[in-house]
């Protein structure tokens, strides 16, 4: 008997940041989804999500085969997804596109969109950042899985490295900043460092990371060690974090903890993730890297919850 097809896809190019968005919707809805990671072929590629004669094909025979069956509920994150997500609501599935897509928001049932994006419209919800899975049961089961970090001494600050990307520059003066000043304030009242390499960093960024924590306690994490990520652990065990200005997702995660959050490497940031970083400050959510590293009370922001529940009574779900 052939299986029937999943209630639920989720749909992206494979994108890490895209496909944690994509995921962390269906999680919050409280949906099991097939998980599609497409790769468009041309004219499809450069042009999505744009349509044109044939595009049932654009992302292969296998895609097209499974829209013969195709789901309640499509989840797409991401400009080549967003030509997925059309071709699945043509067929009559309710669609959630994630992120601007470059053309009307007509064409999906809802566009969930940050507000950097500019996007407006009756079927767009609006967010403040991006859409990620960190909450409390989140954080609560990051905390079993990586327990030892629990063992170093506080204040953990731990430390999220970013990377080169299109609105920012990463070099070694912003890790020799932060390291700085993460380095006096663990001389100044004790405590651990907790950093992490993300797949944008610079290799001479990662030497360099190992090296300025040498016998500081707590652990540095680039790429190279035995084991899992411990990202997650970080947020889960910091106490304070440090975060490069780089990555809107990994911002929005640190800043969906109960923590404070320090910006670095701002300058010469520009474009969509400049204007998020100025909602942030704001807010007061999180304040620029300094040498006091003052705690301040703060709320989570958690925009994938409220986002699910905008969803479910739009769609009904």
């Amino acid at each position: 008997m052939q299986q029937r097809s999943p209630a639920t896809w989720t749909l992206t190019d494979g994108n890490a940041g895209n496909v944690r968005q994509a995921e962390a919707l269906a999680r919050a809805l409280g949906l099991d989804a097939r998980a599609w990671a497409l790769e468009a072929r041309a004219p499809w590629a450069w042009w999505a999500p744009r349509r044109f004669p044939g595009d049932a094909a654009a992302f292969g025979p296998e895609f097209q085969r499974a829209m013969a069956e195709p789901p309640q509920l499509a989840i797409g994150c991401g400009r080549r997804a967003a030509l997925a997500t059309r071709l699945l609501g043509a067929r009559g599935v309710r669609t959630v596109q994630i992120l601007a897509p470059r053309t009307a928001p007509r064409h999906w049932d809802l566009v969930v969109a940050p507000e950097h994006d500019g996007l407006d419209g009756a079927n767009v919800i609006r967010t403040l950042g991006s859409l990620n899975p960190v909450d409390d049961a989140w954080l609560a089961a990051a905390r079993r899985e990586f327990a030892a970090l629990g063992e170093f001494p506080g204040p953990r600050t731990a430390l999220l490295l970013g990377g080169h990307s299109r609105h920012s520059n990463f070099d070694s003066a912003l890790l020799g900043q932060a390291a700085a000043r993460i380095g006096a304030a663990v001389a100044r009242e004790g405590g651990s460092v907790l950093a992490t390499a993300s797949r944008r960093t610079p290799a001479t960024a990662r030497t360099h990371l190992r090296e300025r924590f040498l016998g500081i306690p707590g652990v540095v994490w680039t790429g190279i060690e035995p084991g899992p990520n411990p990202y997650p652990g970080l947020l889960a065990w910091a106490d304070r974090i440090v975060c490069t200005a780089d990555s809107v997702n990994m911002l929005s995660e640190a800043c969906a903890t109960e923590v404070p959050v320090f910006v670095a490497g701002t300058e010469g940031l520009h474009g969509r993730p400049r204007r998020f970083l100025d909602s942030l400050l704001g807010s007061g959510r999180v304040r620029l890297l300094d040498d006091a590293l003052a705690d301040w009370p703060v709320t989570p922001l958690r925009e994938t919850a409220r986002v699910a529940a905008e969803v479910r009574a739009r769609l009904e779900f």
